[in-house]
């Protein structure tokens, strides 16, 4: 029987040669732009990741610190939940920065360094939020003998809230090419089921059962859907081959390699499974 099925399935890629190429390009390309809408994603999280890693926060101390508080502040903030790393700058090295990025030398006018020590922190990934820094920027203000606290915060809300819509318009978009997608096969299908309507009332007439009626055309949809795939896999090969190590896509796609072939080559036969029992659906062996 499932020999018959797939026979039938092939007779009906010739029988609608034009129904099948147009179902086959418009498969194809909904699978490439959800795949890519997908991969978007994915690049918006990594981007907004090494953005959190990288985020620096500046903790000037009072110069009349003395080193027994600055080794308390420090352990202090060793054992502090939110801090990722910690880097301790003197006053030394806080003036060889300065000159060395500016070059400007201060010492050949001032008989002092200006400039104060420091600790150089960045945050944990889940504590870059805007409630969250906006608490650890209040906290470590009022840390004793801390007397300023620098951190370039309208750039990175505006950064992250960038990002955050960025994905949210990606999910739309691939919500929208889905149901496109969806809408396409299922146009598909109707044609097919109106080409075969005259078969089918014959078939009911002979008593054929509803799943040799309706099993051919759900294959027709999968075999649809697996030749997307290929497809899709191929252009994406030769996509990645040329322009994989822009915006360090190519490390990216191969971390998650085997997540994206699965998606490449299921999503086809899944929109036709689910369109095909959809627009079946109403299909019966009343004559």
């Amino acid at each position: 029987m499932i020999i018959f099925w797939i026979k039938e399935a092939f007779k009906l890629i010739g029988r609608a040669k034009s129904s099948f190429i147009l179902s086959l390009i418009s498969t194809s390309i909904s699978v490439l732009l959800i795949t890519a809408s997908l991969m978007s994603i994915e690049l918006s999280n990594h981007f907004q990741n090494k953005l959190k890693q990288n985020v620096s926060i500046n903790i000037f101390l009072k110069d009349s610190l003395p080193n027994s508080e600055i080794r308390r502040l420090k352990a202090d903030l060793n054992n502090t939940v939110y801090i990722n790393t910690l880097k301790y700058i003197d006053k030394k090295e806080a003036a060889d920065t300065f000159i060395k990025e500016t070059g400007e030398d201060f010492r050949k006018i001032l008989d002092y360094n200006p400039l104060p020590a420091s600790f150089l922190i960045t945050l944990k990934e889940g504590y870059v939020e805007k409630d969250s820094l906006s608490n650890i920027i209040s906290s470590l203000s009022n840390l004793k003998g801390v007397d300023d606290v620098v951190f370039q915060q309208e750039f990175v809300y505006k950064l992250l809230s960038f990002l955050n819509k960025v994905k949210k318009y990606i999910f739309i978009i691939t919500a929208v090419l889905f149901l496109i997608s969806l809408y396409i096969v299922y146009s598909t299908i109707k044609l097919i089921t109106k080409s075969k309507y005259e078969e089918m009332e014959t078939m009911k007439l002979v008593g054929a059962k509803l799943s040799t009626i309706k099993m051919p055309i759900v294959l027709n949809s999968i075999f649809i859907g697996l030749f997307a795939g290929l497809i899709s896999f191929g252009l994406f090969a030769v996509i990645f081959y040329y322009f994989g190590n822009i915006f360090d896509i190519h490390r990216l796609i191969e971390y998650k390699n085997g997540i994206y072939i699965i998606v490449l080559f299921a999503l086809g036969p899944v929109i036709g499974i689910i369109v095909s029992l959809f627009s079946l659906r109403k299909i019966n062996l009343k004559i």
